[in-house]
């Protein structure tokens, strides 16, 4: 039984102590994965505070069957989104499906080129289109991609979390890497 276990056994009778050890390394973490989905300070810091409420008052439901941290990370996504929902509820949350056809990982093919002068230059305005592009994108496409591309989830991670079907997941994800594609290249 590793130190974890013991604390999710303590947790779980009321160990407010033991639950309170479980999640104090992760906080960080979780906020990060909170502000890069809602693009908002505020929401990130509600989604996180919400997500270990959550994680506290189900505590019961963690069945082990993924480790403890990938749990909690899984509900901080939840609260994000909600976060998000709640703010733009005018926003349609899942998209209409696009054509996934011919989709590549973007970011993994150009992962290896070392950036010249040029581009050392054209940084800024690399990081500007970027964050743009996030902006407008639906929460579906954002979330899935920031799953993706920032945290290396799996399709079949992001599915869980999403609650879509592996279909949508790569669609979203194809979506989000055409409209940065679109934007940065003209910067090329």
């Amino acid at each position: 039984m590793t130190v974890d276990d013991e604390r999710v056994s303590k947790a779980r009778q009321g160990d407010r102590e033991a639950f309170r050890r479980l999640v104090e390394g992760e906080t960080r973490p979780l906020y990060a994965v909170a502000a890069r989905i809602t693009r908002d300070p505020g929401l990130a810091e509600d989604a996180v505070q919400e997500a270990l409420l959550n994680a506290w008052r189900h505590l019961g439901d963690f069945d082990g069957r993924a480790n403890f941290r990938t749990w909690l990370h899984r509900i901080t996504v939840n609260a994000a989104l909600e976060q998000l929902r709640k703010r733009s509820g005018r926003e349609q949350f899942l998209a209409d499906a696009g054509n996934a056809d011919g989709a590549e990982d973007f970011l993994a093919a150009h992962a290896d080129e070392l950036p010249g002068p040029e581009q050392l230059a054209g940084g800024g305005e690399i990081g500007r289109q970027v964050q743009q592009q996030l902006e407008r994108m639906t929460h579906l496409e954002r979330s899935a991609f920031v799953l993706r591309h920032h945290e290396g989830q799996s399709l079949e991670e992001i599915c869980g979390v999403l609650a879509i079907n592996v279909s949508a997941c790569k669609q979203a994800i194809f979506r989000a890497v055409r409209k940065l594609r679109g934007a940065l290249e003209p910067l090329r």
